[in-house]
């Protein structure tokens, strides 16, 4: 699972259900059998389709251990330094890659040259010049990012900055996983950033029973051993909340070992490069035995396929060269009780899980990625899936299947075949 972008418009046409006169827009709607019963005696609040959540809450040990060690901390300005640091990382940008650095110099230059009427050829000492005013500007106008040393100061601070944002972001896209696949029981988990190991309690409440080894990969010691604490609690004995946990600065080298769920959560945008991005991104598809949270690995040769939020496999219109659209959903939570919490917060987050295997059996429900406005008397339509939308939230799927959709799905995907031959 890893933080990622959403619905496919031209594949899944958009279904407004606001005007009566929309029936001549998309005929296929009008032609459904009105009739019919379409969740078979299950309420229309409770449908197939609903996957969130009202509000979060942290396991009561987490929040027990994050409080203790916020009393006892002698940090001043606390509320001050962690309101700070959250408005920092949500600011926070990806560096600028190296190639697009030149490019920017390069145009930066000519239209200084333009603007100065300068020639092509310059003595060496007004090629100086030039090249320092380039310089300059390039400073000023070009994001200055550079990596997050996580000491035990820094580390405490995101603890109780984002800590509780996190588990509830990763919780919501778990439990899509569980919802979706009751039969999935994963018995190893493999987090690649783990910083205060949220992952690792939010997997732990919903697969408890099952998982017998969690893998916390940071390459910050101060973090882990922050995370460490918190899995201790209050405990006497200084036992873990729940055993198999384990906490590393490095991934495991040897090829073989695999996990049955793989998470990567808020870390890949803190990697240096988008090669880099890449490239971890593939070691830990290498290690994904089931779900990731593509490359054709030679000793499982099972094909990956998006499990969530898309509901199919083709380019993302969210991401087009006319306008990019964020998709992003939204995640209620009990915030850590702290004096400078509210009782609630709302996490904003984008997430993709991939999947080993050609996910055939899924179904290919189109996603809610607006919210939904419900206003009364404003739909006049007799449909089932009128009550289902009034019903749903953003990031929810809307159990319905629209044969001209999933015909226009397998177009696409001969187009592509053949475009690839």
């Amino acid at each position: 699972m890893a933080t990622a972008r959403g619905l496919r418009r031209n594949v899944f046409p958009d279904v407004s259900l606001a005007f009566r006169g929309l029936a001549t827009v998309i005929p296929k709607v009008s032609r459904v059998d009105n009739t019919a019963n379409l969740l078979d005696k299950v309420p229309h609040r409770k449908h197939p389709g609903i996957v969130h959540l009202n509000s979060v809450s942290l396991p009561p040990k987490l929040v027990e251990a994050a409080h203790f060690l916020v009393a006892q901390s002698s940090m001043r300005n606390l509320e001050k330094q962690t309101k700070a640091l959250t408005n920092y990382l949500w600011s926070r940008k990806r560096p600028m890659e190296t190639m697009d650095l030149r490019k920017k110099a390069e145009w930066v230059e000519q239209q200084l040259r333009v603007h100065t009427h300068q020639k092509d050829s310059l003595s060496e000492a007004d090629e100086k010049k030039l090249q320092k005013k380039v310089m300059n500007i390039m400073r000023k106008t070009t994001y200055h990012w550079e990596a997050l040393n996580y000491t035990e100061e820094l580390s405490f601070l995101y603890m109780a900055a984002r800590m509780d944002g996190i588990f509830a972001a990763v919780y919501r896209a778990l439990h899509e996983i569980q919802k979706r696949v009751p039969d999935f029981q994963p018995r190893t988990l493999l987090d690649f950033g783990s910083g205060t190991g949220a992952v690792s309690w939010a997997a732990h409440s919903i697969w408890g029973e099952t998982i017998n080894e969690y893998m916390n990969i940071d390459h910050s010691a101060s973090m882990l051993d922050l995370a460490e604490k918190l899995m201790k609690g209050l405990s006497e004995d200084q036992n873990l909340s729940f055993p198999g946990v384990y906490f590393r600065q490095f991934l495991p080298v040897s090829p073989k070992v695999k996990f049955d769920l793989v998470v990567s959560a808020y870390s890949l945008n803190e990697l240096p490069s988008y090669s880099e991005r890449v490239e971890t991104v593939q070691t830990l598809w290498r290690k994904t035995d089931r779900f990731l949270g593509t490359d054709k690995v030679v000793h499982d040769p099972r094909e990956p396929h998006i499990f969530a939020p898309c509901p199919h496999q083709l380019s993302c219109p969210c991401l087009s060269s006319n306008r990019v659209l964020p998709c992003n959903f939204i995640q209620a939570y009990y915030a850590l009780p702290f004096s400078w919490n509210p009782p609630q917060k709302e996490e904003r987050f984008s997430f993709l899980i991939l999947c080993r295997g050609a996910g055939k059996s899924e179904k290919p429900w189109p996603r809610i990625t607006q919210p939904v406005l419900c206003r009364p008397r404003h739909v006049h339509v007799h449909l089932d899936l009128y009550r289902c939308a009034r019903n749903s939230q953003c990031g929810d799927l809307l159990p319905v299947l629209n044969p001209e959709g999933e015909q226009v799905l397998e177009d696409e995907r001969s187009s592509m075949n053949k475009d690839e031959s």
